[in-house]
């Protein structure tokens, strides 16, 4: 593999940035003659092309134990078009207590018994931040507590009692497969050798299509959090993210881990106005989740059942596109207003 050439520019030795302050604590001394450079100044122009071996090995790195015997997924081909240069890249802080939070340890200890958390309800604090815009930060705090960079905004959502960090995000969670992912999994990349070049981690929101080469992530990145659709497993150092699920994930209502009870028929997100709908997006095909065993229920309680054979579940189907447009259809919606996926209008309406 060639080595990476760099582009270095010197800032001024008083630069306030979240960035220099922190290299500043961390190389107090830099080597003689050379002061260390700008954090956001670094800029690869010389690509080099990962070789099987060296993605094996990093896998190997991140996955040791008996977690790393798991078989390695598929990963999406780049895609035209892709951003470039879209790999964070930014470093993030270490295990800490939540911020403002007094009596609070300093950091729970380990082992401790994980809350319950249901993955409606991970989507859906994932989604307050993006509606928020929170701005990322390795060094400051939102309002509920956590830290503002990509590892605070995971324990922000799976609602952890301390703000972890890539490193020990694994230890709360569980390796799983491509094939087991579901709403409110994590996809983790961590740089064992050098934590703070390319660590990240993105919360998984859904397949976007049957194919399953792209999903829905919720991340903290720079600028701010976003969600979008991302090819799996990202746009870069695509074989270096592993699946995880939260340990405390219960299958119904928060609670203690292992509960499983059914989801509350009107909970979720308020998206275009309308309270519970999720948006289109969780209704896709191949779409795995909560809200389409919701819409399907309701669909059988408004008498809208009747392409179901086995009864409403979690993966979205043709019988659920016919339940949808048959209510459509009912409401005297006809061509394109009538396609069988729950719009807004739609599921104010099934559920009014």
């Amino acid at each position: 593999m060639e080595t990476p050439v760099f582009e270095e520019i010197d800032p001024a030795g008083d630069c306030e940035c979240p960035g220099c302050r922190h290299w500043r604590r961390v190389l107090p001394h830099a080597p003689a003659g050379r002061a260390p450079a700008h954090p956001a100044a670094y800029r690869t122009l010389v690509v080099a092309t990962a070789t099987a071996a060296a993605s094996a090995t990093a896998v190997s790195a991140l996955g040791a134990g008996p977690a790393a015997a798991l078989p390695a997924a598929a990963h999406a081909p780049h895609r035209p078009g892709a951003p470039a240069g879209d790999e964070p890249g930014t470093p993030q802080g270490p295990r800490a207590p939540l911020h403002g939070v007094t009596g609070r340890p300093a950091v729970p200890p380990a082992g401790a018994e994980l809350a319950g958390i249901t993955r409606t309800e991970i989507v859906d604090r994932a989604r307050t931040w993006v509606a928020a815009k929170v701005p990322y930060s390795m060094t400051a705090y939102w309002s509920d507590g956590y830290r503002q960079d990509c590892s605070g905004f995971v324990s922000m959502a799976w609602k952890l009692p301390a703000n972890e960090w890539t490193g020990s995000l694994a230890t709360v969670a569980d390796r799983i497969t491509k094939d087991e992912l579901q709403p409110g999994d994590i996809l983790l990349f961590h740089n064992t050798a050098d934590p703070e070049n390319g660590s990240h981690v993105v919360v998984f929101g859904g397949w976007t299509d049957g194919t399953r080469t792209a999903y829905t992530a919720y991340e903290q990145t720079p600028p701010h959090t976003r969600t979008r659709e991302t090819p799996y497993a990202y746009w870069t150092n695509s074989g270096k993210y592993l699946p995880y699920r939260y340990k405390g994930v219960t299958q119904g209502q928060a609670g203690k881990a292992g509960t499983a009870t059914a989801p509350p028929a009107a909970a979720g997100p308020a998206s275009h106005g309308v309270a519970g709908y999720p948006g289109r997006g969780m209704f896709r095909p191949g779409a795995d989740n909560a809200y389409v065993t919701r819409l399907g229920r309701q669909l059988v309680k408004k008498g809208f059942g009747a392409s179901y054979t086995r009864g409403p579940g979690p993966r979205w189907g043709e019988a659920d596109r016919r339940g949808v447009q048959a209510f459509q259809r009912a409401q005297g919606w006809r061509g394109g207003a009538a396609d069988g996926h729950p719009g807004p209008e739609t599921w104010r309406r099934l559920f009014s």
